[in-house]
């Protein structure tokens, strides 16, 4: 069986931006769909959690920076043979003042960890899924989310490009979440049930071509 941990935030732990502070279902969940997907020889791990940023303390959120927490799922859940890494929207927030290259310095920092991280018996250590997050939409400041001005929108469309190449440095796989997911209209940052249908589908396609090489 081939293990694989979905490291993220709030569109990792599904949250439903129709019900604010409420979660998708299991089965309606990009890691749920994800599980179906690749089938039984396959286990999906969900480490998502709402307002988690990839290295930044957050004084109005406390206990959501992704690089401390990693120690913990990676002990609690080796071995791994692949791990994703979604994380970056909750970097945009105004008080961090972040550059989309920062971020995505951010990001890769969290997968440099899990890479470097000892397995001691239960490694080596997995394969690097990174996934460039999904847009945020126009309209953001006025979210049941607070800590987003809208200059957040204009910098999570140039994520992309420093993910890239933080994945091409590293030889990791790679993932544009932008291309085949968006957030609701509702809450201009969550995904509704088709964008993790179609979320899931290329994280599966992505997995299993890598798995098959």
């Amino acid at each position: 069986m081939k293990n694989v941990l979905c490291f993220g935030d709030s569109n990792t732990f599904g949250t439903n931006p129709a019900k604010p502070g409420t979660r998708h279902p299991f089965e309606v969940r990009w890691t749920g769909r994800l599980t179906s997907l690749l089938g039984s020889e396959w286990r999906v791990i969900e480490e998502g959690m709402g307002g988690r940023t990839s290295v930044f303390d957050n004084p109005l959120e406390p206990q959501r920076s992704g690089l401390k927490a990693l120690p913990i799922a990676l002990q609690s859940h080796r071995p791994l043979d692949y791990a994703t890494v979604m994380l970056g929207t909750n970097d945009l927030k105004e008080i961090f003042n972040a550059s989309p290259r920062t971020i995505a310095a951010g990001a890769e920092t969290v997968a440099r960890a899990i890479c470097d991280y000892d397995y001691a018996g239960c490694g080596p250590a997995p394969k690097i899924l990174l996934i460039s997050p999904i847009h945020i939409k126009p309209g953001i400041s006025q979210s049941p989310y607070i800590g987003f001005a809208e200059d957040a929108v204009e910098r999570s469309h140039e994520l992309v490009r420093w993910y890239r190449e933080a994945a091409e440095r590293n030889g990791w796989l790679f993932l544009d979440a932008a291309t085949v997911a968006e957030p609701s209209d509702l809450d201009k940052l969550h995904m509704e049930a088709s964008s993790h249908a179609r979320l899931a589908t290329a994280v599966a396609k992505i997995l299993m071509d890598d798995a098959t090489e």
